[in-house]
């Protein structure tokens, strides 16, 4: 359902399912009750100026009845936001793609206190390009490649690649080291995620997340004496937060995550101190050139230098 109202400073316009009955005698009733606990003034405003439509391109005043449209779009008052002290860069672009190395701490996409502050309304300003959507996504936590289609008319393509599960990603990781677990090795299990908990679990059933853990390189940290690894992650399925589960299932938490095994406290941001997880690359075969390509990341874990 494409909204009639089009991206602004690249965040899109919010929809709003009206009921086709119920107390209130207008549209604007309805959201006043619902979202006007915040900025009533503001929403009375919008409608005011024109600035609330239907799916048609309709325009809504504030005497518009209720059970004329049963979808509304209007922009939402976002809050200021400080800006995130870091920053992307774009590895690709061309008229179908942006591949961009997409920095720790900074989302995807726009979400709770993070809007301006995500990957994607970032590169829509930066790039001037609205219609850029990602296509697929990476914790806010974890740096590394990101996908994103520029061109709506080829979108289609690219995903079906992400459906029939043709992209190979490869991830790098640092985590404690076991000299009595036998590497490389394949972690399977069935793994779900629930919107109303943080975490994610690992349930018996059959399983539908799997992981091929490899070991690069060792070494003693200087400063804590710790010995670490750098791991090589090769993920067959995309669960949510997957990589860091099936890590700390074999007794290799990923340094720095305040989530797996153990979940800390929440607190403000420690830039000082990244999850020190990277999505290192991502290939596959182009569906409208047919060739095989591949897009790396230029990044580097902190726990890890001199590696990438």
């Amino acid at each position: 359902m494409k909204s009639p109202l089009p991206v602004r400073n690249g965040v899109n316009a919010t929809r709003v399912r009206v009921p086709a009955e119920g107390p209130w005698k207008t549209a604007m009733e309805f959201v006043l009750d619902k979202f006007g606990h915040v900025d009533p003034a503001g929403i009375v405003s919008r409608f005011e100026r024109g600035e609330v439509m239907a799916l048609g391109g309709e325009i809504l005043t504030p005497a518009t009845p209720l059970d004329q449209h049963m979808f509304i779009w209007y922009y939402r008052e976002l809050p200021v936001e400080k800006r995130l002290p870091v920053e992307l860069s774009v590895l690709h672009q061309d008229e179908n793609l942006v591949v961009v190395d997409k920095p720790h701490f900074l989302p995807t996409t726009p979400g709770g206190m993070y809007v301006h502050e995500s990957a994607l309304v970032r590169l829509r300003v930066l790039l001037d390009l609205p219609e850029l959507v990602p296509m697929h996504r990476l914790d806010r936590m974890t740096a590394g490649v990101l996908l994103f289609s520029a061109n709506p008319d080829t979108r289609g393509k690219y995903q079906t690649l992400f459906e029939k599960r043709q992209i190979q990603k490869t991830y790098r990781a640092v985590a404690p080291v076991r000299d009595d677990l036998e590497l490389p090795l394949v972690v399977r299990s069935h793994m779900i995620k629930s919107r109303t908990y943080l975490l994610a679990q690992e349930i018996e059933g059959e399983p539908n997340a799997e992981t091929r853990i490899g070991l690069l390189d060792s070494r003693t940290d200087q400063t804590t004496g710790d010995h670490l690894g750098l791991y090589d992650l090769n993920p067959h399925t995309g669960k949510t937060h997957q990589l860091r589960v099936h890590m700390a299932s074999q007794g290799l938490g990923i340094l720095n995550d305040s989530f797996y095994p153990i979940l800390h406290e929440q607190a403000p941001d420690d830039f000082t101190k990244p999850l020190q997880l990277l999505a290192r690359s991502i290939s596959f075969t182009d569906p409208l050139t047919r060739e095989a390509v591949s897009y790396s990341s230029k990044l580097e874990l902190s726990a890890f230098p001199g590696h990438n």
